[in-house]
């Protein structure tokens, strides 16, 4: 038994699923970017880790997931944190930014290169501007993300999920998670100090929460407001 990062115990059997969608997933990155996208079949890829095909869709529902799986993390965490009463809605985002950005920090200096590390990462955000299915499953990931944020925020403050409120608040906090995206693409890149690359994009992406965290400070306490009015007699949605 182990103990992972969360406080969990481990069984063998997760460590062996987790070791196999990793495997999996390093391995489709690593034959898209020598074949292209669109030159690999998940049958491939099952075939290089020695496993069936069946297998791999086991793990991976599309093929699209098979490198872009880890953004569908980011969804359990809003929905983790973002329903965290002690904490507004801008730091809970922040909270899942750094969560992130400290993965790729650790991913890119936990390699004996570095360099080579930075230029397939580079290499990896190119696959995905250049692919149209592997965009399409990003954009499709950031709107669900962004559905479920607006769902907690209306949990957590009395609004319905489809009232502006929560929807403009969502989309406000998934837009950070595009600012670091994209940061991350400026910064990173082969000659330059990870750790400094790594600093500066927590500076962009503090600097745009900076713009929209006094209008997200006050929402709970709006949301509150607004059920209360609910709640009086006569006052009808």
């Amino acid at each position: 038994m182990t103990t992972t990062g969360t406080g969990h115990r481990e069984g063998l059997r997760e460590r062996k699923k987790r070791a196999m969608r990793g495997q999996l997933s390093d391995t489709a990155a690593r034959m898209f970017l020598e074949h292209g996208f669109d030159a690999v079949r998940v049958a491939d890829v099952a075939e290089a880790c020695g496993v069936s095909e069946k297998t791999a869709f086991n793990y991976f529902p599309r093929k699209e997931a098979l490198i872009l799986d880890r953004l569908e993390t980011t969804a359990d965490a809003l929905r983790t944190h973002l329903a965290d009463p002690a904490l507004p809605p801008v730091a809970a985002m922040l909270k899942i930014l750094d969560a992130e950005l400290h993965a790729v920090g650790t991913s890119l200096t936990a390699t004996d290169d570095p360099e080579q590390a930075l230029s397939d990462y580079r290499r990896f955000g190119d696959l995905i501007r250049t692919t149209p299915a592997l965009r399409a499953y990003q954009s499709d990931i950031a709107e669900r993300c962004t559905e479920a944020a607006a769902e907690v925020l209306a949990t957590r403050s009395g609004f319905d999920p489809a009232e502006p409120e929560p929807q403009a608040a969502a989309a406000a906090l998934l837009g950070l998670w595009r600012v670091q995206f994209r940061a991350l693409r400026t910064h990173l890149r082969p000659g330059h100090p990870i750790e400094e690359a790594l600093t500066a994009v927590t500076d962009e992406v503090n600097r745009a929460a900076a713009l929209i965290r006094d209008g997200l400070t006050t929402f709970p306490a709006a949301g509150d407001e607004l059920r209360d009015q609910r709640a009086a007699p006569g006052v009808h949605p």
